[in-house]
């Protein structure tokens, strides 16, 4: 091993953790982790650079079917205890005490991608404040009645799937409500912010080192005398596609099942499990709908749809598939122009060959 007297240059320690997770050697993740912080290098620079790139690679290599969902999860349970590792490990260069007020960090109810919040608890504790972490899926009357007891400077809610903004509006409204002011982050909101800023976000930052120097900036606060009000920030709501997609979901599911089984023969050979995965697609592609009508952005649908034909093109699944899925739902919401529009602009992407990154989750 190298020695730990000098600090490993960055790139060459994600290279050796990478190896380490995909090769599932979590000892050997351990030692590089703390060696090189015992070496001195910076701290931030291992949460972000290392352990985050890290993981963000391993979402990269399983999107392009490279690795399997179990290696996929072996890995990312690595990088998990890494992180709660060096949380725990003796820093030998601390930047200071907790001096610079209290924060709570927390995820949206329903958003179970922690990483994200948790990486962004480290760097703030490494920055001297007093970090309440709630973790993942928290439900916003837990996260009120939290910020009542506790009184902090501030909220800073990550949510990294698109799925989870009306959640995300919910509890940015009631925060703001009773005087608190809301900093949002992760992939669900837009690589531009734009998201956070529709559903009047306090701020917004694209990472854990733009939140902490806009938190020591200071949050302006937007919101006086905001009241818990939904449809005032969103007035297109009032057409009640949204709404409407959301309460027959389960219905839009079933029927879309049915339809396919009768003009797509292919559906007429899959075994139990794959039925059962055709209706968690079709699922997901009806969330992803819905998102989009709540937010009125036709681009975001469009990403998603994208997305997921290059998993497929990945996996050499025929995306003929996604296409009628498509042309099947548009059939039954017919009578909802803003949906139609959305459902002809993806299945025009989808025809012109179009790709995407993902359907908003990062590291």
């Amino acid at each position: 091993m190298t020695s730990t007297t000098t600090p490993h240059p960055l790139h060459e320690l994600s290279e050796r953790l990478w190896a380490a997770a995909i090769d599932r050697d979590e000892p050997a993740a351990m030692r590089l982790v703390t060696a090189a912080a015992d070496a001195g290098v910076d701290a931030e620079a291992l949460l972000l650079d290392v352990v985050a790139g890290v993981q963000h690679r391993i979402g990269v290599e399983w999107a392009a079917d490279r690795i399997s969902v179990a290696a996929e999860h072996a890995a990312s349970a690595i990088t998990d205890r890494v992180l709660a590792a060096l949380a725990h490990h003796q820093n030998p260069h601390p930047l200071h005490l907790r001096t610079r007020g209290r924060v709570t960090v927390a995820c949206v109810e329903g958003e179970w991608h922690v990483l994200p919040a948790r990486l962004l608890a480290e760097v703030l504790t490494h920055r001297g404040w007093h970090v309440d972490f709630l973790g993942g899926h928290t439900p916003t009357p837990h996260l009120v009645a939290h910020v009542h007891q506790t009184n902090p400077t501030a909220v800073l809610l990550s949510a990294s799937l698109p799925t989870r903004l009306p959640t995300a509006h919910n509890a940015i409204s009631a925060l703001q409500s009773i005087g608190v002011s809301v900093m949002a982050g992760g992939a669900a909101f837009g690589a531009d912010g734009r998201y956070a800023r529709l559903l009047r976000a306090d701020a917004w930052a694209p990472d854990a080192r733009e939140a902490a120097a806009r938190l020591e900036q200071g949050l302006t606060q937007h919101h006086a005398g905001r009241r818990q009000q939904i449809d005032d920030d969103l007035p297109h709501l009032t057409d009640q596609e949204y709404t409407l997609v959301v309460t027959r979901r389960t219905a839009l599911v079933k029927q879309s099942l049915a339809a396919l089984d009768a003009r797509w023969p292919a559906m007429r050979t899959y075994s139990t499990a794959q039925r059962e995965r055709t209706a968690e697609d079709i699922a997901h592609i009806v969330d992803f709908l819905a998102v989009a009508l709540y937010v009125d952005d036709a681009e975001l649908f469009t990403g998603f749809t994208t997305w997921t034909a290059g998993i497929l093109h990945a996996r050499h699944v025929p995306a003929a598939g996604l296409h009628l899925g498509l042309e099947v739902l548009a059939g039954q919401l017919r009578d909802f122009p803003r949906t139609l529009t959305f459902l002809k602009t993806a299945t025009e992407a989808l025809q012109a060959g179009s790709h995407h990154t993902g359907p908003g989750i990062t590291a």
